[in-house]
């Protein structure tokens, strides 16, 4: 029984692996882009991360998160790290991104040792990568070669996906940077780790509707009440609750089991489970009987790497900048 479990997990990382290099091949991308001209860019960057993490552990969901908010806007190249008035780092959706100094402190050390040869934006997406590690998550192979871009405005990131959007609008959000409802389901599972302010969800717990108490009645009624209890009305709205109750700091695949029992923290995540088209897809990482069961850690791999590549740019479009938060 065990081997015939090793050989399945072997065959689904091969095929991973393969489901990479193939999506790779169009994209200008490679595993391995630095090995001749920064052989340490990887090792750097992981350390990094292990340092920050230690005294600090909620940089790692900060840094899936704004891997994640790189790529919806204007594709991954950093564009997100960018300072300044109107820049992206400014939008509403943007102002709990957690992580900057981390990046900043990579590319410091990567400078030192290879001097304009590592990306912002490959840092980032390397980064994000070793924080789920961190937090006993899968590992991937990430593909680098990025550029950074010289583009960061506030008003693009009206496309990020919104914890207020039905499933079908997310669903056209992640179609729109060519990925597919299995993404949309495998990526918001990153929820697994980290924490959201009161104030995104505040309004499912008091006056969502004239019946009843009042709440979302998709809300478990066992779970309305620890909710309650830790955004009461007229307390504080920037309290942080950790989007997968009970292991928040730990990725796994709990969240969906946490969806299934009503106890979604975020309007749009609970929809994954209440939505028809999308329930499926939850119940498959849950292994359902007679359906398909899927492996949330391999697909979460899979669904990453190709996240990476949305709008990947060319050399005469993006740059190597000299520091991450100001275009050369």
């Amino acid at each position: 029984m065990e081997n015939s479990r090793l050989i399945q997990t072997s065959h689904l990382v091969f095929l991973l692996l393969a489901l990479s290099v193939s999506y790779v091949h169009c994209q200008a991308t490679r595993v391995g882009f630095y090995s001749k001209t920064c052989p340490r860019a990887e090792s750097i960057v992981r350390s990094t991360v292990q340092t920050h993490f230690r005294s600090n552990p909620t940089v790692a969901p900060g840094l899936l998160r704004m891997h994640f908010h790189d790529c919806f806007v204007q594709g991954c190249d950093a564009s997100v790290l960018i300072d300044g008035p109107n820049t992206e780092k400014t939008a509403l959706p943007n102002l709990g991104l957690r992580g900057y100094e981390v990046i900043d402190d990579a590319k410091t050390q990567l400078e030192a040792a290879c001097p304009g040869v590592v990306s912002c934006a490959d840092i980032l997406a390397l980064a994000a990568r070793d924080a789920v590690v961190l937090t006993n998550g899968p590992n991937w192979l990430v593909p680098t070669g990025r550029r950074d871009g010289r583009v960061s405005l506030a008003s693009d990131t009206s496309n990020l996906p919104g914890f207020t959007d039905s499933i079908d609008v997310q669903k056209q959000k992640f179609s729109d940077k060519g990925l597919n409802a299995q993404d949309l389901v495998t990526l918001v599972g990153g929820h697994t780790i980290g924490t959201s302010a009161c104030q995104f969800f505040m309004y499912r717990l008091y006056n969502f509707t004239t019946t009843g108490n009042g709440a979302d009645p998709i809300i478990n009624p066992s779970f309305l009440p620890q909710l309650q209890a830790l955004c009461p009305q007229n307390g504080d709205v920037t309290r942080r609750v950790g989007l997968d109750t009970g292991s928040e700091t730990r990725f796994d695949a709990s969240f969906f089991s946490n969806l299934r029992n009503g106890r979604g923290v975020l309007e749009s995540d609970q929809m994954l489970w209440t939505d028809s088209s999308t329930k499926t897809l939850v119940q498959r990482f849950l292994g359902v009987r007679g359906l398909l069961g899927l492996s949330f850690n391999v697909e979460f791999g899979r669904s990453m790497v190709k996240m990476s590549n949305i709008g990947v740019k060319s050399s005469t479009e993006g740059e190597i900048r000299k520091v991450c938060s100001a275009i050369n």
